[in-house]
C-alpha cells in the first residue's frame, strides 16, 4: 500500500510540475516573445499555437493531472501522518483550480481568438490581439501560479510521507558526516 501511496503522489507532483513549466513558460517567454510581434503575426502564432497544443501528450498530462491528484488524495486518505493527506488535499485543490482557470477563461478565450478566422482576413487585427492579450496573459499567470502550489503540495506531502516512513530527509550536508571515530578503551 505504501507503494501505492507514494507513487500517486509522484504521479501528481510530476504532472502539476510539467504543467506548471508549460504556463510558466509561456508566462516568461513565450508571450513575451510574441509581444514583440506585430498583430496580424500575434494572432496567427496564438491560434497556430492554441490548434498544435490540443495533442495526446498535452491531454494525457493536462487530464491525467486531475487523476493523478485525485488518486493521491484517495490513497493517502488513510496513511499515518494526517499531513500528508492535508497536502495531497491541497494539491489536488490547486490543480483543480488550475484545470478550472483555464477551462473557464483561457480556453474560452482562445475559442474566440479561433473565432476570428485568418488573420490575414481580419479587418482590425490589433482590436482582436487586445481583447485577447491582457486577458489571456494575466489568466495564464494565475494558473501556473496555481499550479507551482500544486506541485509544492505534492512535493511536501511526498516529503512527510517519506518520513513517516521512517526515511531521513537531510537538508543539511554537513548533517550527513560521520561522527569522529573514537579510540577504543583498554
Amino acid at each position: 500500500m505504501k507503494a501505492v501511496r507514494s507513487t500517486t503522489l509522484i504521479l501528481a507532483a510530476v504532472t502539476a510540475g510539467l504543467m506548471a513549466g508549460l504556463f510558466a513558460a509561456f508566462a516568461y517567454s513565450v508571450m513575451p516573445g510574441l509581444k514583440r510581434s506585430g498583430d496580424a503575426a500575434f494572432v496567427e502564432v496564438m491560434q497556430n499555437i492554441n490548434v498544435a497544443i490540443v495533442n495526446p501528450l498535452f491531454m494525457t498530462m493536462f487530464m491525467g493531472g486531475l487523476v493523478a491528484g485525485l488518486a493521491a488524495v484517495v490513497a493517502n486518505w488513510r496513511s499515518g501522518d494526517p499531513a500528508v493527506r492535508y497536502w495531497a488535499i491541497a494539491g489536488f485543490v490547486c490543480y483543480l483550480v488550475m484545470f478550472l482557470i483555464t477551462s473557464g477563461a483561457n480556453v474560452p478565450l482562445n475559442d474566440k481568438l479561433a473565432a476570428a478566422g485568418d488573420p490575414a482576413m481580419i479587418a482590425d487585427p490589433a482590436a482582436v490581439r487586445a481583447e485577447f492579450e491582457g486577458p489571456w496573459v494575466a489568466w495564464n499567470i494565475a494558473r501556473a501560479v496555481v499550479n507551482v502550489g500544486a506541485l509544492t503540495c505534492f512535493a511536501l506531502a511526498l516529503l512527510r510521507s517519506g518520513r513517516q516512513a521512517g526515511v531521513e530527509v537531510i537538508a543539511d550536508p554537513r548533517a550527513a558526516k560521520p561522527a569522529p571515530a573514537r579510540p577504543m578503551s583498554r
